[in-house]
């Protein structure tokens, strides 16, 4: 009797084939790393060549007609010095910084960088750095600055072999001869002299805190960069490891912290300086620090230099008009819309004035104040909750939440204005309005319509109320002049652009901006842009955009606040134009439009001190120079009004309260006062106007009497209108001591 085949031999036959299979991947995982490391090794460079290091090229960045604005060149900029003549704490300062471990390591720091670095990748899907000081010279001066697993790989190996070819001292001198401390300044020698006008042999600790923060970001931390306020914070954290590793007490830290820094003086040899450090900082953020100050790199931008120096003369003559009202310091953007083109740039009223000149206001935060209601309008005309006939009533309010102090706003000119509807409220920026619009809309809402409009800062929704419809949310100018662009652009978000195309030292194109409505020469006329063209996400309807747009041009519509005859009026242009100022007129800002060109201009201090109190919104600071800046702009092109779009309708309606005539749209007589007045198609107001309604008066005043009084009142007919919170009496008297309203949210 035959049997079949044991277990055991079952097992054993199919753990032999196991053990094939698992010695088949492995020979093929061998072979495979084998080939990899081959083709990753064979061009590897040797760490010799630390000696002879490559010559650096220029690096040229250009307008947009090609006219010079800036060289980062290095061939001529670079002193080297023996390890014995840098001072101690320049060397402890740079090691503890940036490889507290240096002397321990043979090249690389497994546990406080590589497992480090490997967290971060993990984590955050985010290739971080974890590099010793070994690693960072050979990365700088023999790898390619690409962040790739490949070339980490690589600088790992030659870190190991350059600690065998080198003592620790050699490194460190090679170190601080190679590296780039911002700028033109390559090596601790020429950046002594750079940024204090001495050796380095004569640097102070304090001195050599600041310079040794820097190659981590030299385009970041540069006391001369965009922002020249990061690079004190850098010198403190280098001052507090430098305590922690025992190279200094915390007596030296605050002996050090508190002494003055006096900078050299800035060469002059920069055009559009705050556009040209914020090119650069683009330019770094993609290319890294040594392909930009080395690589003869040529950057062709969106500015338009004549432009520019307009703008920064305006500013600058402008400014210092203002020296009485306590203003130190202006700022502008000119972009066009369609684009997302950056054509002017000023960060402020002189680069090279002071230590703080350079500080550029365009991408700081600051508070918006009134400049942001016409995104708070946007939303309830998006949703459809109100129109431009809405009626609100500009009385002494108070919004309460549960559990918070409630909310009494008050108008600029500290006055009420009654029943006023929405195209006015938004025209004069009646602020009682506004926030009653925020309340209707939700401030999340507005939030998440501003983020898609472009505003990045507001985050954290928890932080904002009903205020931040008067600006109580910080935001940039940069992302005002993108939010402002989507009601240019019929409703889509265009975001800003600086770069039209970068080429290597070879002549190739690294990257091109390319775009349907893009046009080389800015003073050509331009005619009206086809939104089909517009390359960019829809925000905003068609109609919305519209209607935000035709109110801000409507010089009628803000009469009441700014005269027939302000500097919002642009001759021979209709310009969409809205003011902002902030409580306590720490900020004052003026932002207007065209179809093809926008403008923001900011005017206030760098130190965030009030300005005058005697500071006009919408007619002294911004305004004056915004008229200047957008008339230029403007000079020689169509006048351009916004296209009423096909979904949007007009009618008349009734003055006094908006609604519809008692007798009908079609009636010849309409049976009220009436004027003329755009809709979203389905929004036109359908209930007929009635003024009559029989209300409670207080018998004392005579005036209409608070909601919720039952005493001394009688019922009286009058003429009443009412918005979304409460009705108000047109005949009965009212002054300045009228009942404030309570609003329950």
């Amino acid at each position: 009797m035959k049997t079949g085949p044991k277990l055991s031999h079952i097992f054993a036959f199919f753990k032999t084939k196991k053990i094939q299979l698992l010695l088949i991947v492995t020979v093929i995982i061998i072979l495979a790393g084998a080939i990899y490391l081959y083709f990753l090794l064979k061009d590897l460079p040797s760490p010799k060549k630390l000696i002879s290091y490559d010559i650096p090229q220029t690096t040229k960045i250009y307008d947009r007609n090609d006219k010079l604005l800036y060289e980062i060149y290095t061939d001529q900029n670079r002193s080297l010095v023996k390890l014995k003549e840098v001072p101690i704490y320049l060397i402890h300062a740079t090691v503890a910084v940036e490889d507290k471990d240096f002397y321990k390591h043979q090249g690389v720091s497994l546990f406080g960088g590589i497992l480090r670095a490997l967290k971060e990748t993990v984590l955050h899907q985010k290739l971080q750095g974890g590099s010793t000081i070994t690693q960072q010279l050979v990365k700088n001066a023999l790898l390619t600055p690409q962040r790739t697993l490949s070339r980490k790989f690589k600088e790992i190996i030659l870190a190991f072999w350059t600690e065998k070819l080198y003592n620790k001292d050699q490194i460190l001198e090679m170190y601080l001869n190679q590296v780039a401390y911002g700028g033109t300044s390559w090596g601790v020698e020429v950046a002594a002299e750079t940024y204090f006008g001495k050796n380095v042999k004569d640097l102070t600790l304090a001195e050599a805190a600041l310079l040794a923060g820097l190659p981590s970001a030299p385009t970041v931390y540069s006391p001369f960069g965009a922002h020249p306020e990061y690079s004190k914070n850098r010198q403190q954290e280098v001052l507090n490891r430098m305590v922690q590793e025992g190279y200094i007490t915390r007596d030296d830290y605050q002996k050090a912290d508190a002494q003055p820094l006096n900078y050299r003086p800035q060469q002059n040899n920069i055009k559009a300086p705050h556009f040209v450090m914020y090119v650069k900082e683009k330019l770094v953020e993609k290319y890294g620090e040594k392909l930009v100050e080395q690589g003869g790199l040529r950057v062709k931008t969106t500015l338009d230099l004549d432009l520019e120096e307009y703008a920064q003369q305006t500013v600058a003559s402008e400014v210092a008009k203002l020296k009485s009202l306590r203003v130190s310091n202006g700022a502008a953007v000119i972009s066009r819309p369609t684009t997302g083109e950056i054509l002017a740039m000023v960060g402020s009223n002189d680069y090279f004035a002071s230590q703080s000149g350079n500080f550029n206001v365009t991408t700081s935060l600051r508070q918006p104040g009134s400049s942001f209601k016409p995104i708070n309008y946007a939303v309830g005309l998006e949703l459809k909750k109100v129109t431009p006939a809405t009626l609100f009533l500009d009385i002494p309010t108070c919004f309460g939440v549960a559990g918070q102090k409630s909310y009494c706003p008050v108008n600029y000119d500290r006055k009420f204005h009654g029943p006023v509807q929405l195209r006015f409220a938004l025209g004069n920026s009646f602020n009682i309005p506004a926030v009653k619009m925020m309340a209707l809309n939700g401030v999340e809402t507005v939030i998440a319509s501003a983020s898609a409009m472009g505003i990045s800062t507001l985050k954290d929704t928890s932080k904002y109320g009903l205020s931040l419809t008067l600006g109580g949310g910080e935001v940039t100018m940069l992302d005002m002049a993108t939010a402002f662009g989507v009601f240019a652009n019929t409703g889509i978000r265009k975001d800003l652009v600086s770069i039209l195309k970068i080429e290597d030292r070879n002549g190739k194109i690294l990257e091109e901006y390319k775009d349907n409505n893009f046009v080389q020469e800015i003073g050509k006329p331009l005619s009206y842009p086809s939104s089909l063209l517009i390359q960019g996400p829809r925000v905003l309807s068609t109609e919305t955009s519209y209607l935000i747009s035709h109110i801000l041009l409507d010089n009628n519509a803000r009469t009441d606040a700014f005269s027939t005859n302000s500097l919002l009026v642009v001759p021979n242009h209709a310009v969409s134009v809205k003011t902002g100022t902030t409580d306590e007129k720490r900020d004052n800002w003026t932002i207007g439009y065209t179809p093809n060109f926008l403008a923001v201009v900011w005017v206030g201090n760098n130190d965030n001190t009030p300005m005058n109190q005697y500071l006009a919104s919408g007619v002294t600071g911004a305004a004056p120079i915004w008229n200047k800046l957008i008339a230029r702009t403007l000079k020689n092109q169509p006048d351009l009004w916004p296209r009423q779009p096909a979904g949007v309708i007009g009618a008349n309606i009734c003055t006094p309260s908006g609604k519809a005539p008692p007798n009908g749209y079609d009636a010849g007589d309409k049976g009220c006062a009436t004027r003329y007045e755009y809709f979203i198609k389905d929004t036109l107001p359908k209930d007929p106007e009635v003024l009559k309604q029989t209300i409670m008066i207080d018998k004392s005043s005579n005036k209409q009497a608070p909601d919720g009084q039952t005493d001394n009142v009688e019922p009286k007919e009058h003429n009443v209108v009412s918005d979304m919170f409460t009705k108000y009496c047109l005949d009965c008297a009212h002054d300045e001591h009228d009942p404030v309203t309570n609003i329950k949210l």
